[in-house]
């Protein structure tokens, strides 16, 4: 026979009450109620609380890239993306545990299996990924980050001052064939098709430059039509499967080098326009290579 609880004490309500105040003595930013159309986070940690729990996800998944200060850098990017996630609905992922697995551990664990090339654009980047977690795991090299949406680009702007990264040009346009800003790679989590890829940074890859596709694992008849219509400008160099490290969490990643350049196509006003809104330090940068 169930028993009253006479003393008014609701284990619930307790673990409310601490979560609120934060496990451990921690602070902890609880989210505005919600509201809008979009998912905010309940909870987002402080710095040093998301750098410990960051250290434990890395620990528990076998992923032992991140020194502590990449760490700590990439504690800084979760608050910023969680605290904008407040106004803007930047990703569906609200768990520091889900981003730390889906965002950066799967934006950085390619580095186990090729070796990047540089100048390298991220092509639709979104909110920066993988862009901002291989800036933090290669702080001196050169990355572009190419996102047509202006209020993702605004975010990447105040994420590139909060976090003072270095060498890191935001391009406020979507990539196509008219995008000519030389680089010897390109990179891309997006969703797009291979082939459209691979026309679109065509203009803007070097000869010899390397495109790097994250995929999932059903991606064979993407290459197939690839070969079919860009094998005379691409080969195929790399083709890895894996998995994020103790999850079922399958990945392919797919390597093309570029082979042969296409003619030029005829200049897009949109391309003079991309001139202008670059600060001087990204011009000078952008002379260097052209």
């Amino acid at each position: 026979m169930a028993h009253k609880n006479k003393t008014n004490y609701s284990p619930y309500k307790a673990r409310q009450e601490q979560r609120q105040k934060g496990l451990g003595g921690t602070t902890v930013t609880p989210s505005a109620p919600q509201m809008g159309k979009h998912k905010k986070p309940e909870l987002i940690y402080e710095l040093n609380e998301a750098n410990d729990r960051l250290a434990d996800v890395f620990r528990n998944h076998g992923f032992d890239m991140v020194n502590h200060q990449q760490r700590q850098q990439l504690a800084h990017f979760y608050r910023l993306l969680m605290l904008n996630q407040e106004k803007e609905n930047f990703t569906r992922l609200l768990k520091l545990r889900d981003i730390a697995i889906k965002h950066f551990i799967d934006s950085i664990i390619i580095l186990k299996y090729t070796k990047l090339q540089f100048p390298l654009l991220d092509v639709g980047t979104g909110p920066g990924f993988p862009g901002i977690p291989l800036k933090i795991m290669f702080p001196q090299e050169q990355i572009l980050l190419g996102e047509g949406v202006q209020r993702r680009v605004e975010f990447l702007k105040h994420v590139r001052t909060e976090m003072n990264l270095q060498n890191l040009d935001i391009l406020g346009r979507n990539i196509n064939k008219h995008c000519v800003y030389p680089v010897n790679g390109a990179i891309t989590r997006a969703v797009e098709d291979i082939g459209n890829t691979l026309g679109n940074v065509m203009s803007c890859l070097n000869l010899g430059g390397r495109v790097y596709f994250m995929k999932g694992p059903g991606v064979d008849p993407e290459i197939a039509a690839a070969k079919k219509d860009w094998g005379e400008f691409y080969k195929l160099v790399e083709d890895t499967a894996y998995s994020l490290p103790n999850t079922p969490h399958e990945r392919r990643m797919v390597v093309y080098e570029k082979i042969k350049h296409m003619p030029l196509p005829e200049e897009d006003e949109g391309e003079e326009m991309l001139l202008e809104e670059l600060s001087s330090e990204e011009k000078r940068r952008w002379a260097k290579y052209t």
